[in-house]
């Protein structure tokens, strides 16, 4: 497969020679653009002698040439355009982004973005001011929701001497945005796929409330991830820092009674339903009037909250598979596995929350995918990824679904 590096202006320029080599790894066929600016910092002789293959960096033949070279060469982008199967600009700088944004078509690597229907990939360097800028961040934005896949940039020294985010991403990060993308697929179109997300809140008070280390980020990585796969996506999402997926609808939620309000209201319609949110499971039974002050050894009466994933399954229709989350903490098999008889679910994913550097607040997880009659464990990886394998687990389900169903009513009827 041939995929094709754009390289901007920008320091970390000298890093896509590492990405081609990466890239070239994975037995790809690997050109290069760079814009005139990239030239500055990186020469294309060094892109020629790694992949083989002409470098393109103008619309135009440099120096003297016959009309029809000139013709040629103008249009080399079409040809650029329709022949790759994946164009990644990294490094790639505000300017990119905004002439991508905004259709500006006047280098190569601008015009060939507009010309190719491929998945597009871009990975953002900058001076930190510059990513944080409105500007940029609403130029990101525009390209999220036009599918282009984002590898945002990591935080730490910059070249200019500033501390921050802007550095360009992991070469291995950007490589497997750019696998993924290859592999994309369009198996979700038709479906209507509801996912939760975040962890509810209960309030005690005017300022404080009963809540959980949830930081939403494998809900949305699911929502973003059934998205890109054609499926319409309905994401109820109690409080998080994150932004919202581009194209799905978007439903904020803050205690579990509001989370159960929104998920009965929007299920019907919905062909698979995903309870990734961490609910709370029990809230105060009175809420003080006013903040609590600090008088010495406090009790709170708690009460159990509703069960929303077994109210759903409850009132499944015929067709509809739904699948939850549970995070433990030891016997985690044990437990899951006990949580998928005691809800009557198609699957649960289960988080073993003890292990480091994983599970909550981390972009990492590593989770089993548990059935009635299987134990699927996935390794420690990106959430982004692990969504498409839980997906892809998921519609292994579609097949015999009608089985699972009648096997599942038929255990819990005794």
């Amino acid at each position: 497969m041939k995929v094709t590096v754009g390289v901007s202006g920008g320091i970390a320029a000298y890093k896509a020679a590492e990405l081609v080599r990466a890239l070239q790894q994975h037995a790809l066929d690997v050109h290069v653009v760079m814009t005139e600016a990239a030239k500055q910092f990186v020469q294309p002789l060094t892109f020629s002698a790694l992949t083989g293959h002409k470098v393109i960096s103008s619309l135009w033949v440099e120096g003297d040439a016959e009309p029809e070279a000139d013709l040629a060469s103008a249009i080399e982008h079409i040809d650029a355009a329709q022949t790759t199967d994946a164009l990644v600009v990294a490094p790639a700088t505000a300017s990119t982004l905004a002439k991508f944004a905004h259709g500006i078509a006047d280098d190569f690597l601008s015009t060939l973005y507009l010309a190719t229907t491929a998945p597009v990939i871009v990975a953002p360097s900058m001076n930190v001011n510059m990513w944080q800028h409105a500007a940029t961040q609403a130029n990101v934005e525009t390209l999220a929701g036009r599918h282009v896949r984002i590898v945002p940039p990591g935080s730490g020294y910059l070249a200019c001497g500033m501390t921050g985010e802007g550095r360009l991403a992991e070469t291995g990060a950007i490589v497997e945005a750019v696998l993924a993308s290859l592999n994309h697929r369009n198996d979700l179109s038709g479906e209507t796929v509801l996912i939760t997300a975040g962890g509810t809140r209960e309030a005690l008070d005017p300022v404080r409330f009963l809540g959980n280390r949830s930081s939403g980020k494998m809900g949305y990585a699911l929502a973003e991830a059934a998205e890109r796969r054609g499926a319409k996506v309905v994401l109820i999402t109690a409080p998080t820092a994150l932004r919202a997926p581009a194209r799905c609808e978007v439903v904020p939620v803050i205690t579990t009674a509001e989370m159960r309000h929104a998920v009965l209201g929007h299920f019907g319609d919905a062909s698979i339903v995903i309870k990734a949110a961490a609910v709370a499971d029990y809230r105060p039974v009175e809420q003080a009037e006013q903040k609590m002050k600090r008088t010495g050894p406090l009790s709170i009466q708690l009460e159990p909250t509703e069960d929303i994933l077994a109210e759903v399954v409850s009132r499944r229709r015929a067709g509809q598979l739904i699948v939850g989350f549970a995070a433990e903490t030891e016997n985690a098999v044990v437990y899951g596995r006990d949580k998928l008889l005691r809800k009557g679910a198609d699957a649960i994913v289960l988080n073993d929350v003890s292990r480091e550097g994983v599970g909550f607040d981390s972009d990492r997880n590593a989770v089993t995918f548990l059935t009635r009659d299987k134990a699927h464990d996935f390794p420690e990886m990106r959430k982004r990824d692990l969504a498409d394998r839980i997906l892809d687990e998921i519609l292994a389900l579609r097949r015999p679904h009608a089985k699972l169903v009648t096997e599942t009513d038929r255990v819990f009827e005794g």
